[in-house]
This record gives C-alpha cells, sequence and structure tokens, in this order.
C-alpha cells in the first residue's frame, strides 16, 4: 500500500481518464512518451525512497524532503535536505541522485564510480523514519499503558490500555507459555511482546495511504533479516545442553545414521531464521504487489481507452479494497506467526530431557 492509493481513488470519478495520455504523465511525469510502466510503478512504491512521495499534480511531484546524510571518504560529511535535489533532477555539491541511489557526478554530470564507490549513506530515508516513528509510538503507548497499572493496579482498562491487554495476556498464555513452558517463558516474554507489535504496527503503518503512513518497513527484507537474526541468537545462546545434543548427537541413533542425521539438523538451524525472514518479507511485500497490480490495470486498459479504463477501474477499486481489508487480517496474521514460531524455536531450546 502506498500514498497514492487514496489520492488516486479520490479523483477517479474527476476524469482521470479524460485523456488517454493522463496515465503516461502518471507513471512518469518527466517521460510520458514511454507509456505507463506498471513494473516500475510498483517497485517505485515498495523500494525505500529519500524522500516521502505524496501525489503527482500536473506534471509536478508532491512530496516531503527527509535529511541526506553522507560520509565521502576524503571529503568528510555533508548533511542537506532531499529537497536540494528536486526528484533527482538536480546536482548539488557534486553529489546527485540516481534511481534511488545518491552518486558523485563530474562537471559534466557524469557518473564518477571511483569517488561513489566511497560514499558512505548515512541519510534518514522514509523506511528509517517509519522505524524510529514505530518505535517511539510503541515506547510511548507502553510507557503510559505501565504508569497507569502502577498508579490504579485494580481500576479496569481503559482507552488504548482496553485493547492492548487482552493482545498480551494472549501472547502470554497462548503463544510463551503454550510454547516455551510455565517455568521458562517469563524470561522470553518481552521480545516476543516486543517483535509482536513492532511487527504488527508497522504492518498497519504500511496501509495507510498516506503520511506518516504507506512505508513498507517490514517488506524491506532488512528488516525481517534482524528481526530473524535476534531470533537465532537468543535461540542458540540460551540451547541446553539437551538441546545441542540433540543437533550434533542424537541420542539412540547409531553412528552411521549421525553422519546424515548431523548435518541436517544443523542445516536446520540455520534454516530457522532464514524461514522467518523470508515468511515474513514475501508475504508483506506480495501484498503491496497484489494491490499495485490490480490497480495498474486501471492505467493500461487507460492507455487504450477512456472507456476501457473507466470500465475496469470499478472493478479494479472493488479488488484493492478487497485487498486492502484482507492486508487488515495479514499484518496480524504476520505478527502472530512470526512471534509464535520464535517461542516455538525457544522452546525446542530450553526443553527439558
Amino acid at each position: 500500500m502506498t500514498q497514492r492509493l487514496l489520492i488516486y481513488i479520490f479523483f477517479l470519478s474527476a476524469s482521470l481518464f479524460s485523456s488517454p495520455k493522463l496515465a503516461e504523465k502518471v507513471a512518469d511525469p518527466q517521460n510520458s512518451s514511454s507509456g505507463f510502466q506498471a513494473g516500475d510503478m510498483i517497485m517505485h512504491h515498495i523500494l525505500d525512497s529519500h524522500e516521502w512521495h505524496i501525489l503527482d499534480w500536473r506534471g509536478h511531484s508532491v512530496s516531503i524532503p527527509l535529511p541526506i546524510i553522507i560520509f565521502h571518504e576524503g571529503k568528510g560529511l555533508n548533511v542537506f535536505m532531499s529537497s536540494k535535489f528536486n526528484h533527482g533532477k538536480n546536482t548539488y555539491r557534486g553529489y546527485k541522485m540516481d534511481h534511488g541511489n545518491i552518486v558523485f557526478v563530474n562537471k559534466n554530470d557524469q557518473i564518477n564510480k571511483a569517488e561513489t564507490a566511497k560514499i558512505w549513506d548515512l541519510s534518514i530515508t522514509k523506511n528509517v523514519f517509519s522505524l524510529f516513528f514505530s518505535s517511539i509510538l510503541l515506547i510511548l503507548i507502553f510507557t503510559k499503558i505501565s504508569r497507569r497499572y502502577q498508579q490504579k493496579s485494580q481500576s479496569p482498562p481503559k482507552g488504548i490500555q482496553s485493547f492492548i491487554e487482552p493482545i498480551i495476556i494472549f501472547i502470554r498464555d497462548d503463544i510463551a507459555k503454550s510454547a516455551i513452558g510455565e517455568k521458562e517463558h517469563k524470561k522470553f516474554l518481552p521480545f516476543l511482546l516486543t517483535v509482536f507489535f513492532f511487527i504488527f504496527l508497522n504492518n498497519l503503518l504500511g496501509l495507510v495511504p498516506f503520511f506518516p503512513g504507506g512505508a513498507n518497513l517490514t517488506g524491506n527484507i532488512a528488516v525481517p533479516m534482524v528481526l530473524a537474526a535476534l531470533v537465532f541468537i537468543i535461540t542458540t545462546i540460551s540451547g541446553k545442553k539437551y538441546y545441542w545434543q540433540h543437533i550434533f548427537a542424537m541420542p539412540g541413533v547409531p553412528k552411521p545414521v549421525l553422519l546424515i542425521l548431523t548435518p541436517i539438523e544443523i542445516f536446520g538451524v540455520l534454516l530457522k531464521p532464514l524461514v522467518l525472514m523470508i515468511r515474513l518479507f514475501a508475504n508483506i511485500t506480495a501484498g503491496h504487489i497484489i494491490i499495485l497490480s490490480f490497480f495498474s490495470m486501471i492505467f493500461i486498459f487507460g492507455e487504450m481507452s477512456p472507456i476501457a479504463g473507466y470500465g475496469v477501474s470499478f472493478f479494479s477499486i472493488l479488488f484493492v479494497l478487497f485487498m486492502m481489508t484482507l492486508e487488515l487480517l495479514v499484518a496480524f496474521l504476520q505478527a502472530y506467526v512470526f512471534t509464535l514460531l520464535a517461542a516455538m524455536y525457544f522452546g525446542s531450546a530450553v526443553e527439558e530431557h
């Protein structure tokens, strides 16, 4: 889901396809002669960006600039706003935006690959901003809830507390206790709660089609990779001798058979976090791609004929709204599955003989 979705739907009835060329301008305002490229539009929206795009209007792109922080070996630190690039049209201090990447250019506006390789891009991109925003929001919410529990422990839950408390109890009783056990679950519960609410909140923010939503944070493979790596590290550190004995030398199994089973078990240890990463990344990204694909059909048929564009738009919008509703379920389901699998891995690591 992206920032453009609500804007497009809102203006669809106001002669969106009064001219077949309008779809071309929406797709690429700087190169309208190339026609609508659905693949380019989809990739543009699911990838990270150095600016927060709002909408395209009459050939002009409206966006919120984000800080550019560059450390260039030999040239030092440069900090400025992404608006200096003017959506990739301008060069600033020798730097230019090229297909979402910051490059160093010569005086003739040619990319200098040697100098570009020396650039460390530490910018606050759309996904980084969304990461900070969701983290701060979670801290504020749970700090407020914690204070209320401390001050009014006997009072019934109110407001957002009444929404959060059943989810916390559900994760504690139906995930942590059942997968890890009554004895060991408490030390893993803070991590499981953090992971669940972090993934759930960012999945929901990704469905909001306007600032500060619309970022594809959990669909950026780096984020699921870090979360999966944390699960792997915690599982490895928490593993008891029986856990490692089962992996390296399964009790009661003949030694010749261990030559086959032990490599498989070791591979399984490495495969578990990989499955966590790919499951979250693929499901969230696929949902965004499907929504944008249905929406692209409007512009594809609109290029053929304004009438065809209008006819397809009705069915496309219905499918988009259906997928958005389904994505609300997926947002919760993927957070639940990630948390459940992490708890199962922790449970296997601390299981008694």
